[in-house]
Order: structure tokens, then sequence, then C-alpha cells
């Protein structure tokens, strides 16, 4: 059974639809070990066969924060502080790859089973390529 999950940043202005293919208690959820994520307290998930939209009011107010690789762009509203959302461009088809953060889901916390640590230091840019095809989903920045 699919499933279309709503969320968003805290004022509103990033709203996201995550379109998943089966049920939300059978996704991964993954806290990555990172120390951005980890001081966001981030637990993450993503359908490969599903997508996320991203729906952005004002551009000006969001942040895509880079850093350990470069080639993720962290999406953090500049109004209210919250990351929703990771991105990455394909390099071979030019399409975005998603992994959304569960935090920011319309969903209650009675519903989402404790994260698997995640670590991914070790990976170079070609290895966390080829892990994100396999584990994230599409997706569309739309606004």
């Amino acid at each position: 059974m699919a499933e279309v999950i709503n969320g968003g940043c805290h004022c509103g202005n990033i709203t996201l639809c995550f379109n998943i293919s089966s049920s939300f208690d059978e996704l991964p959820i993954r806290a990555c070990q990172c120390s951005f994520c980890r001081k966001h307290n981030v637990r993450a998930t993503a359908d490969p066969n599903g997508e996320l939209e991203v729906y952005i009011k004002d551009k000006s107010k969001l942040s895509k924060y880079r850093f350990g690789l470069g080639i993720t762009d962290f999406l953090v509203c500049k109004e209210c502080g919250i990351y929703v959302a990771a991105v990455m461009e394909d390099p071979e088809n030019g399409k975005l790859l998603a992994t959304c953060v569960v935090n920011a889901l319309d969903v209650s916390d009675k519903n989402v089973k404790a994260p698997a640590a995640a670590h991914y230091e070790e990976e170079t840019s070609t290895d966390r390529l080829q892990r994100r095809r396999k584990r994230w989903m599409r997706a569309n920045l739309i606004g």
C-alpha cells in the first residue's frame, strides 16, 4: 500500500511531500553519526522506489549547506533553522537523489522505529554516490 506523508520546516517556508511505495513502518530509519547529523539528532529515511517533493515558498530563506565531501546539499530553513532533507545531483543523469529527515515529517514518534547508527566517514565520493543510488530516492525541488 502506497502512502503520502507530508511535513516541512517549523515556519512553513519549506514543505515536504514524501511519496512512498509501501508503508512508512517498512522503511529503514538511519542515524548518521557525522557531527552535523548528531548535532541535529537526525533520523533519516528514504524509499528507493518513492519520491520526495520539496516545496520552497521563499528561496532566499533556504540554505543549501555543504560540508565533508561537498557533494550534498543539506536543506535548512534560514527562518526557523529546521533541517528537512539532503539532496545531491547524480552526475550521470542530472537527477536529484534525496533522503528525508524523519523529524521534519508529520508522523507520530510512536510510529517511528529506533534508528540504526550509520557510519559513512570512510566513504569516497564514488562509494557515496553508489550507496545513494541504491538507498536514496528521486527528488524535486519546487519553487
